[in-house]
């Protein structure tokens, strides 16, 4: 896909993966449209693009974002998805010890945040033959993530979300891309040097998850793994999945030994 020209919006998108995606689509040429809770407008500007402040868990704010993002850009063609939130077990670090809020807002956050998006931007794609939807999901979403079940949960649900687009409307001209990194230089990793649980792996720069995502695209590939092995551990959880939830427990153990405490 020919970027140069092309109107590119993002969720989340004044720092971390969000602005690196911004970054990596301006450098192609594309014309950026940015939405955040907070920062979008100066980030915007330094991109010569357009910026709001939008949540994600109103709908009208996407419509809103959309409808002025492309009468002062011109048409979406790219659109990602990338407004998201991590709430952990606490305080009890079980399955069961995020509250009811915490459930909710992970749900509104990063499951509807892209079922909205897609329902503000898809109409006008559609009309035009089609277009890019990209959704930021995790290495969580395909494997899952010790200490934070309603993330883990909501992830698989946005996984199973960008498939159902895919399926739905590939045809129509619809391409999903979903972005499934493990740890990510970004605020998410709460200050710890090693990423946690998700930096077993090593952590990766939000500009090696944005060259990823544009691989992916050119490629017309579903899946774009910053971190290759995510593949095989999800290959593994699928054919031996017994054998994994004994790794998991084990891995999570020795996470707690190592630490002297939750992780």
């Amino acid at each position: 896909m020919d970027l140069n020209g092309k109107t590119v919006a993002i969720t989340g998108g004044a720092r971390g993966i969000g602005l690196a995606m911004a970054k990596a689509f301006h450098a192609q040429g594309a014309q950026i449209a940015l939405a955040d809770l907070h920062g979008a407008e100066e980030a915007a500007v330094e991109l010569g693009g357009y910026g709001a402040t939008v949540d994600v868990t109103d709908q009208s704010h996407l419509d809103d974002f959309v409808r002025t993002a492309e009468a002062q850009l011109g048409p979406i063609d790219v659109f990602v998805s990338n407004a998201g939130i991590l709430r952990l077990d606490a305080p009890s670090w079980d399955a069961m010890g995020a509250s009811d809020a915490d459930w909710q807002a992970s749900w509104d956050v990063n499951v509807m945040g892209a079922v909205r998006a897609s329902r503000a931007v898809w109409p006008g794609m559609k009309a035009r033959g089609g277009g890019v939807f990209v959704v930021v999901a995790s290495a969580a979403g395909l494997l899952g993530q010790i200490g934070t079940a309603a993330y883990t949960a909501t992830k698989h649900a946005a996984v199973s979300y960008a498939e159902s687009l895919a399926i739905s409307h590939g045809d129509e001209g619809l391409q999903v891309v979903c972005v499934c990194p493990q740890a990510v230089r970004t605020d998410m990793l709460g200050g710890t040097e090693d990423g946690g649980i998700a930096g077993a792996d090593g952590i990766v720069e939000p500009a090696d998850v944005a060259a990823e995502t544009l691989k992916a695209i050119a490629e017309k590939r579903f899946l774009a793994l910053p971190h290759p092995q995510v593949a095989e551990y999800e290959a593994m959880r699928a054919t031996q999945r017994d054998r994994w939830l004994g790794g998991m427990r084990k891995f999570r153990r020795m996470m707690f030994e190592k630490r002297g405490g939750p992780v």
